[in-house]
Parts: C-alpha cells; structure tokens; sequence
C-alpha cells in the first residue's frame, strides 16, 4: 500500500526557513515523479517544486525559484523541500504528491498523480 507522510510544516516569521519532509512507503523512490503542492485559503492548489527521480531533474514554480530546493534521501526513501526566505504569501497546507514514469513538463497537473499525503501546514506570519 503506497502511503507518503509529510512533517515540518510549522509557524515562521518572514525571512525565515523550514525544512519539509515526504516520506513514502509501500513503494521505492525510482521512476516516479515526487511533488509538492500548496493550498491556501479560498485558492485552487498550486504546483511549487518537482524531482523526477529517474534523473534527478527539478522543477520549480516561478514564485518559489531561487528560494526553495527539492531532494531526496533514497535510503530513507524521503524527499524534502528546504524553504528559504518565507514570505507570508507562502502560507497554505503543503502537499506531496507521487506519480509514476516521467511526465516532464507536466508535473504542475494534479492529475497526473495517483498518491497524495494528508498535507502539512505552513504558517509564515509576524
């Protein structure tokens, strides 16, 4: 049974950093496309970052290039998103997604995912 589990969400202050973790079971890390989403309040979820793991490519969303880095830990089978420089606009429950083979550009469609964890909060505010 694939399962993924997200922790690190939290409360920070602008400026600041958080490190999130997407640790998956049931299923190994290769060929599959492994991606973060965000939803806040009253707004559609939105695509932020994407490691394709057969190769390692990355993907980010414009608002979060330079600012945020997706990458793995095969031997825990966990994917992180360090956030760096938070900006309250950030705020929104973080999901991490899975889908297998490779669909390159299409990473920021939700439909191309099969399995999504429960989500994490993350709070950025003074």
């Amino acid at each position: 049974q694939v399962q993924l589990v997200e922790s690190g969400g939290g409360l920070v202050q602008p400026g600041g950093s958080l490190r999130l973790s997407c640790t998956a079971s049931g299923f190994g890390l290769g060929d599959y496309m492994i991606s973060w989403f965000r939803q806040a309040p009253g707004k559609e979820r939105e695509a932020v970052s994407c490691l394709a793991t057969e190769d390692g490519t990355t993907y980010y969303a414009n608002s979060v290039q330079g600012r945020f880095t997706i990458f793995r830990d095969n031997a825990k089978n966990t994917v992180y998103l360090q956030m760096n420089r938070l900006q309250p606009e950030d705020t929104g429950v973080y999901y991490c997604a899975s889908g297998f083979g490779s669909f390159g550009s299409s990473w920021f469609q939700p439909s191309w995912y099969d399995d999504w964890g429960q989500g994490t909060q993350v709070t950025v505010s003074s």
